[in-house]
C-alpha cells in the first residue's frame, strides 16, 4: 500500500475515534487485529495489555467511550510508510491532565492488522 492510503486509514482512524463512532473506527480493523495499551494492562491486568479480535476491540473502546465521553485525541504528527504509520497526538479528558501519547498502525490490504499505544 503506499503511504498516503495509509495516511487516510490514520485520518479516517481519527474520525471516527473523535467522533466515538464505534462501528467506522471498527470497520478500519481486520478482524483478527491485535491491540496494545498500557491503559488496558491496567484496567485489565489478566489480558497483558493485548486484546485481539473485533469483538475484544469493540469491549475496550466501548467501555472508554462510555466512561470517559470526554475523550478526545487532538494529532499532533502523522508519519507513514508502505506497512504501517506512526501518530502522535495528545489524549484530551475534561479534568485530567492533556497526555502525549504514540500509537503504531501496521496495515495490510487497507485493514489494520496490530496497533500498540506507547505513553508515560
Amino acid at each position: 500500500m503506499s503511504p498516503e492510503k495509509n495516511l487516510s486509514i490514520a485520518h479516517a482512524w481519527f474520525e471516527a475515534f473523535n467522533s466515538h463512532n464505534l462501528e467506522k473506527l471498527l470497520s478500519l480493523y481486520d478482524d483478527e487485529a491485535m491491540h496494545f495499551s498500557p491503559k488496558l494492562k491496567i484496567k485489565h491486568p489478566e489480558t497483558n495489555g493485548y486484546v485481539s479480535g473485533k469483538e475484544a476491540l469493540r469491549t475496550w473502546w466501548q467501555e472508554a467511550f462510555d466512561t470517559i465521553p470526554s475523550l478526545h485525541y487532538k494529532v499532533t504528527s502523522l508519519t507513514s510508510n508502505p506497512d504501517r504509520v506512526f501518530m502522535e497526538y495528545i489524549r484530551m479528558v475534561t479534568g485530567e491532565s492533556d497526555m502525549l501519547v504514540a500509537e503504531v498502525l501496521e496495515i495490510k490490504e487497507n485493514k489494520i492488522i496490530a496497533s500498540r499505544v506507547y505513553h508515560g
